[in-house]
């Protein structure tokens, strides 16, 4: 979309001219997160070719926009009642979508066919995949990625990045699994098929090791298809010996394996750990 993108970017570079009442700002802005909401652009995605994340930096700039030209209103849901600048999602019949009572998505987030919110909720900017579930109490934050087949469990926070706008978002990619009360927050990163074990914080600066040769093998990346629970190693600073967080890859699957809860909760419970 360049002519679109290109006035988008015009309006973020110039935000004097970008209030509540400028219809033309209003249009423009709008027509971007209405490609949000119904899954037409992106604000990031992993380029195949060269398996780094893209940030499509000016639908952030759409979305950081919008906050300028929408004024606080009241929003009457039933017996419940918001009050925010930008409203929730509708229409999750007509397009595939099971969202249970208690579960809220902002517009411009998009929710894909299949997908299921338990209660919980969705920001906006945020994509959850074909089949997908967000579970109770499970949080996607801001221009969150999350891939087709995804499982977050109960509990779950998928931290939201909107600023700065090249900032890359969290990305959980297919068929991965987070365990309940797991953190992944600030454009940490879950290849596809991996499991996190229960309660594992992950973010770019924490380490992950693999168990069997205490090699650290990336920051904030638990590679494809591999069962990562969160741990701790022994650090020597001058005020003492500390234990500071890591990730430890526990083992690695077969590339396209299915997740066998048993022979998962095997694997952790021989380490001591669960899903």
């Amino acid at each position: 979309m360049p002519d679109l993108s290109e006035s988008i970017s015009d309006l973020y570079a110039n935000p004097e001219h970008v209030h509540p009442g400028n219809k033309e700002a209003e249009r423009l802005i709008y027509e971007a997160i209405d490609l949000l909401d119904r899954g037409e652009e992106r604000v990031a995605y992993v380029d195949p070719t060269t398996d780094e994340v893209v940030v499509n930096e000016w639908l952030k700039h759409a979305i950081l926009l919008l906050f300028k030209v929408r004024s606080m209103e009241t929003i009457d849901l039933g017996p419940f009642e918001f009050a925010d600048k930008i409203p929730l999602k509708r229409g999750y019949e007509a397009s595939g979508v099971r969202v249970v009572p208690g579960a809220s998505a902002r517009w411009g987030s998009y929710l894909a066919p299949g997908s299921v919110l338990m209660p919980s909720y969705v920001n906006i900017g945020a994509r959850v995949g074909e089949r997908s579930m967000v579970d109770t109490w499970a949080t996607v934050g801001s221009c969150a990625q999350i891939g087709a087949d995804v499982h977050l469990a109960g509990g779950v926070g998928i931290g939201g990045v909107l600023e700065p706008p090249n900032a890359r978002p969290v990305v959980i990619e297919d068929e991965a699994f987070i365990g309940s009360r797991s953190m992944v927050v600030e454009g940490a990163r879950v290849g596809r098929g991996a499991v996190l074990g229960a309660g594992t914080i992950l973010n770019p600066s924490i380490p992950v090791i693999d168990a069997e040769s205490g090699e650290e093998i990336s920051r904030g990346h638990v590679p494809a298809w591999s069962v990562a629970v969160g741990a701790s190693r022994r650090k020597e600073l001058p005020g003492g010996e500390f234990f500071l967080p890591c990730v430890l890859v526990l083992k690695r699957l077969t590339e396209g394996q299915r997740h066998d809860k048993a022979e998962l909760n095997a694997v952790l419970r021989d380490h001591g750990v669960a899903t």
